[in-house]
C-alpha cells in the first residue's frame, strides 16, 4: 500500500513530488522561526504542533466515511483500494486496519519527519537538546495516531448508532470541561511534557486502543443510500435562491454521503476544541493572554478547507463541460453551498463560547471567521479547482497554497498573541486583514472558472 501510494502520487505529479517533504520542512522551519520572533516560546510552539497534527489525524481518519461511500459505488474506482473489500478475499475490517497502519507510516514519513526537521532547525539553534527534538517527532506521530483512531472509532460507532456517537462526544467534552478528564495527560503530548513509564502508558494507551477499536467497531453499509424526493430539492433550491441548481445539488450530495451534513459540524467542533486547548496551553506556558476570539475565528476559517473537499468530492471539471453551464456558475454554486455548510457550523461554537468568553471576543471571532472562510474558498478554488485533495500533493501548488494561507494566518495569529499588550490594535488588525483577505477571496473565486476553463481547453 505504501509503495502504491507513492507510485500513484509520483505518476500524477512527476518527479517534483519528491520535493514535497522538503517543502514541508521549509514551511515548518519558517513557521517556527516566525512564531519565536513574535515572542512565542518553543514550548508553546510544540503544543501547537501536537494540536495541529492531532487535527490532521482526525481528517485522515475520515477514510471510514469515504470507504462507506465507495462501497455504495459513489466513487467507483477513484478509491479502488478501499472498494476492493468487496472484490478480494479479504475482510473489510482487516483491509481498514492495514489501511490505518499504512497511513500512520506513510504520513509520518511524508509530513511528520520533515516537520520535525523544520522544528529542529530552529530549536537546536536556540539550545534545545537533540533528544527533545527526537521526542517531539515520536509524540507528534502518536498525536497523529490518536487523531486517526478517534475519527475512525467515532465513525465506526456511528455506523451502528448515531445517538451513541453524540453521547460519547458529550461525555468526553463534559469530562474535559469539568476537569475530570485530563486531555493533555491522556495524549502523547503528556509524555512529551513529562517522559516516564506512567505518562507513556497514559499518553499512548488511548491512541493504541482507539486505533484497534475503530476498525472493529466499523459496520460497512452495503446498500445504497436513500434518494431525496423532488420536493426536497425544490424546497432547498427555493430557500437559497439557487437558479442554476449547483448549490442545491451539492448540499444534497453532502447530505446523502456518509456522515451527512453532521460531519461539517463535527469537524468544526474538533477544530474549535483543539484551538481552545492550544490557546489555553499558550497562556499557561507564557505570560501572554491571547485572544480566543481572533484565534478561534482564524483557525475555524482555515479549517473550512475540509468543507471545500466535501462539497467537491463528487465533482470533475469535465462533467460541467457537458452541461449548459459555465464553470464560473459552477464555482459560484459551490461557494454558496460551502458558505451554507461551514459558516453556520462555525458560528454555533462561537455562540456557545459565550459561556466563558467576553462578548467582545466572541464578536471579533464571528467577524473574522466567515471572512477568512471566504478567502480560503477563493484560494482553494483558484489553485486546486474541483480536486483539492489530489492537487495539494503537487509540490508547486502546495507551495502556492501554503504561502497564500500563511499570508493571512501569520498576521492574524500574531494579532491574537499581541492582544495582551494592545487589545484595540489587535482587533483592528485582525478585522482589517480578514476583510482584505475576503475581498481577495471573492476575486479569486470569480477568476477560478475562467482559469480552469483555459486549462481544460
Amino acid at each position: 500500500m505504501i509503495r502504491e501510494e507513492w507510485r500513484l502520487q509520483a505518476e500524477l505529479f512527476g518527479d517534483r513530488f519528491a520535493l514535497f517533504p522538503v517543502v514541508i520542512a521549509v514551511f515548518a522551519g519558517l513557521g517556527v522561526w516566525l512564531l519565536t520572533v513574535a515572542g512565542t516560546s518553543l514550548d508553546a510552539v510544540a503544543a501547537g504542533l501536537h494540536g495541529l497534527v492531532f487535527f490532521f489525524g482526525l481528517q485522515t481518519g475520515t477514510i471510514g466515511l469515504v470507504g462507506r461511500d465507495a462501497l455504495r459505488d459513489v466513487l467507483g474506482d477513484v478509491t479502488l483500494l478501499v472498494f476492493s473489500a468487496r472484490t478480494l478475499p479479504v475482510t473489510w475490517r482487516r483491509l481498514l486496519g492495514v489501511f490505518v497502519v499504512k497511513d500512520l507510516l506513510y504520513y509520518s514519513g511524508l509530513f511528520l519527519v520533515p516537520m520535525a526537521v523544520g522544528y529542529a532547525a530552529v530549536a537546536l539553534s536556540a539550545g534545545e537538546p537533540a533528544a527533545r527534538v527526537a521526542l517531539l517527532w515520536l509524540t507528534t506521530t502518536g498525536a497523529f495516531a490518536l487523531g486517526v483512531g478517534t475519527s475512525l472509532t467515532l465513525t465506526g460507532v456511528g455506523t451502528r448508532s448515531r445517538a451513541a456517537v453524540l453521547a460519547l462526544v458529550l461525555a468526553v467534552a463534559a469530562g474535559v470541561l469539568t476537569g475530570r478528564l485530563d486531555a493533555v495527560a491522556l495524549s502523547p503530548y503528556g509524555f512529551y511534557l513529562d517522559p516516564s513509564l506512567r505518562s507513556a502508558a497514559t499518553g499512548f494507551g488511548p491512541a493504541l486502543a482507539l486505533a484497534v477499536t475503530g476498525p472493529l467497531a466499523f459496520q460497512p453499509v452495503e446498500s445504497g443510500g436513500a434518494r431525496s424526493a423532488p420536493q426536497r430539492y425544490e424546497r432547498i433550491r427555493s430557500a437559497i435562491r439557487d437558479d442554476d441548481g449547483v448549490a442545491t445539488r451539492t448540499l444534497l450530495e453532502v447530505a446523502r454521503s456518509s456522515g451527512s451534513v453532521w460531519k461539517v459540524l463535527f469537524s468544526m467542533g474538533v477544530l474549535f476544541g483543539v484551538t481552545v486547548l492550544l490557546v489555553r496551553e499558550v497562556a499557561r506556558a507564557t505570560t501572554l493572554a491571547p485572544s480566543y476570539g481572533i484565534a478561534v475565528g482564524t483557525l475555524l476559517g482555515l479549517g473550512a478547507f475540509t468543507t471545500y473537499s466535501w462539497v467537491t468530492q463528487f465533482d470533475s471539471a469535465e462533467e460541467y463541460l457537458r452541461l449548459p453551464l459555465s464553470l464560473s456558475a459552477a464555482f459560484a454554486g459551490k461557494r454558496t453551498a460551502f458558505l451554507v455548510l461551514s459558516v453556520p457550523a462555525g458560528l454555533v461554537y462561537l455562540v456557545g463560547s459565550l459561556v466563558w468568553l467576553p462578548p467582545v471576543q466572541v464578536a471579533v471571532g464571528a467577524v473574522v471567521f466567515p471572512l477568512v472562510a471566504v478567502y480560503v474558498f477563493g484560494v482553494t478554488a483558484y489553485v486546486t479547482g474541483f480536486a483539492p485533495n489530489e492537487l495539494l500533493f503537487d509540490t508547486p501548488l502546495f507551495v502556492a497554497f501554503g504561502a497564500a494561507l500563511a499570508a493571512v494566518a501569520v498576521p492574524l495569529v500574531v494579532a491574537a498573541l499581541a492582544y495582551t499588550e494592545a487589545p484595540a490594535l489587535a482587533v483592528g488588525v485582525s478585522v482589517g486583514v480578514s476583510t482584505v483577505a475576503a475581498a481577495v477571496g471573492v476575486v479569486l473565486s470569480r477568476r477560478a472558472g475562467p482559469r480552469w476553463g483555459r486549462k481544460l481547453r
